[in-house]
């Protein structure tokens, strides 16, 4: 079987699923496993990627209003690969290229042989639905199974340890300039972690947030996790939060409880690795619980405790 798959999420879940050895191409997002960057990208943006979140917002925004896609599928990539079954989503505009664009494609260029593999998840129900849609579409069954009961298991093993503690609010920015709070399985897993998700509901797109409610919501903790963006990118731009009238009287900021995130590998993408999410979320909810045990060297990379910036600006 030959698979091209045109998310993050699901070139993850295939591999995951042990069927990295049939994956032929993937998205110029795709970047996990290190074993797959060697794979021939089939899609590329059509807005330039580089800049600040404000910048890219808006080249995205202008896109969209246009009524045009934000994404190219290379379809002469696409042809020589020449795939058996192609995986895509139709839950974001903006997460990666759409069902429709990549139907169109096939349509024009390979014909009614391959099949077109969408999925959505907007919680964690569905995103162990789409773990099992793309199983059956590449006769990995048995190993869906297996994977979503570990993941399962994962995390009841953490709710278990913190449905007992005192759960703190927790607001999750996923987008700085415009201000977004992170929607679809952030809140679950917030609340898996110990936690009281503010500002977003669990299974509704991201929504954008005004200053203003950040500032009445006061959150306890906030967990800055832009979609896309690295610890070092959101870094490069943490004073779109820092330089906001009222940041230094936030709760969070007055008790050094601001932790930065991997927000393009560990929250935004509905892989197996949202199971690392949920200890991520664990370790900064309930540190004197989750750092007691082993601590995994990922974990360092994957986070930032905000604190000598946060210092300065009281």
């Amino acid at each position: 079987m030959r698979i091209v798959s045109l998310l993050p999420s699901t070139t993850e879940i295939v591999t995951a699923l042990g069927k990295k050895d049939d994956l032929v191409g993937r998205s110029h997002e795709c970047n996990y496993p290190d074993e797959i960057n060697n794979l021939p990208t089939c899609t590329e943006p059509k807005f330039n990627p580089d800049g600040t979140s404000y910048k890219i917002d808006q080249r995205v925004k202008a896109l969209l209003q246009e009524g045009l896609s934000i994404y190219r599928v290379d379809e002469e990539q696409l042809k020589t690969l020449n795939p058996d079954i192609i995986l895509t989503q139709d839950h974001c505009k903006v997460c990666a290229a759409s069902f429709d664009e990549v139907q169109e494609a096939v349509q024009s260029t390979l014909g009614a042989n391959v099949e077109v593999v969408s999925v959505s998840p907007t919680d964690l129900s569905s995103w162990v639905h789409s773990i099992r849609t793309i199983a059956e579409a590449i006769d990995a069954e048995e190993a869906a199974e297996e994977l979503t009961q570990r993941m399962k298991s994962e995390l009841q093993e953490i709710q278990n340890k913190t449905i007992e503690l005192t759960p703190p609010n927790v607001l999750s920015i996923e987008w700085m300039d415009p201000l977004m709070t992170a929607g679809n399985w952030i809140p679950e897993l917030v609340q898996i972690a110990g936690g009281i998700p503010v500002g977003s509901e669990s299974g509704a797109h991201s929504p954008e947030i005004s200053w203003q409610k950040i500032q009445r919501l006061n959150p306890d903790i906030i967990t800055v996790i832009p979609c896309g963006y690295s610890v070092s990118q959101t870094l490069s731009e943490i004073s779109t939060l820092t330089s906001r009238n009222g940041w230094s009287q936030l709760n969070a900021v007055q008790n050094k409880q601001v932790y930065i995130a991997d927000g393009d590998h560990y929250f935004n993408r509905p892989g197996p690795r949202l199971v690392d999410s949920a200890r991520i979320l664990a370790e900064i909810i309930h540190p004197s619980l989750f750092r007691k045990e082993e601590h995994p060297e990922w974990i360092n990379m994957a986070t930032h405790q905000f604190q000598q910036k946060v210092t300065s600006s009281l």
